[in-house]
């Protein structure tokens, strides 16, 4: 009994930490702010994003939440995750998903280069087209089935600008520190789940509607039910549990 009390006190600090841990981009000068800095980075580093399955993936899966904790950057992704901060009155500010967000830094990062890893081709090929005619040079593309020796040989003998890491969670959180301990000049190291999915035409946007409602996740189930029904109808209710169950243990305090 003891120790199970112990591993949800553990569970919830950790909870807290990943919030507190969050970049909050309060409104639009702040974004671009944001993009300038990302622009510029004079070290490895790794930009996260946040959503409610990655905190259930973390709560469950402690070599998770220290990838996300690792991160130099962590960004508020979903309606989930604005729900959990406001039921911790927090700010929330702007929903700074990654499938908007990482196509304005691909495209800021114009001129210079970039490595593409995860996902499989075809989609693979069709996002580095896609890049490509965004005027980035792609430098290393590779599927995303690999042990991480490769992606850190491939990313130590061309040196990109730009890492896209697309191989979900937690491997590609897991492969972003190491590179980062691996590389030692400048590189932004984005880790975009489905990016290049979405970036090589495998998947569908939702409609402008949905996205601006939060409703993204609804589509994104419609579209690909097998694959998301765990993500999305068992999980949701989960995140919220454990929400409810982090807000119960403060209260108790």
């Amino acid at each position: 009994m003891a120790r199970q009390a112990g591993r949800r006190a553990a569970r919830a600090r950790d909870f807290m930490a990943l919030m507190d841990r969050l970049r909050i981009i309060e409104d639009e000068a702040a974004e671009e702010a944001l993009l300038e800095e990302l622009k510029r980075v004079e070290r490895p580093l790794i930009l996260s994003f946040v959503n409610a399955h990655a905190v259930n993936l973390g709560w469950e899966q402690p070599g998770m939440l220290d990838g996300l904790l690792r991160s130099d950057v962590l960004l508020r992704d979903g309606i989930g995750v604005k729900l959990g901060l406001r039921a911790f009155h927090r700010r929330y500010g702007l929903n700074m998903n990654g499938t908007d967000f990482i196509p304005r830094i691909a495209r800021a990062y114009a001129g210079r280069s970039v490595a593409l890893f995860g996902t499989r081709s075809p989609w693979l090929d069709n996002a580095r087209r896609a890049l490509e005619e965004w005027g980035l040079k792609v430098v290393a593309c590779h599927e995303g089935f690999d042990p991480p020796e490769t992606y850190l040989r491939l990313a130590a003998e061309s040196k990109p600008d730009l890492i896209l890491m697309a191989m979900g969670m937690p491997k590609q959180e897991e492969i972003s520190v190491k590179l980062r301990e691996a590389l030692s000049h400048p590189v932004l190291i984005v880790n975009g789940g489905a990016v290049l999915d979405y970036i090589g035409g495998k998947v569908p946007r939702a409609p402008l509607v949905m996205r601006q409602t939060g409703m993204e996740w609804l589509f994104r189930l419609a579209v690909e039910p097998r694959r998301l029904f765990r993500r999305y109808v068992v999980g949701i209710p989960v995140y919220f549990t454990h929400v409810a169950e982090v807000r119960l243990s403060s209260l108790r305090k």
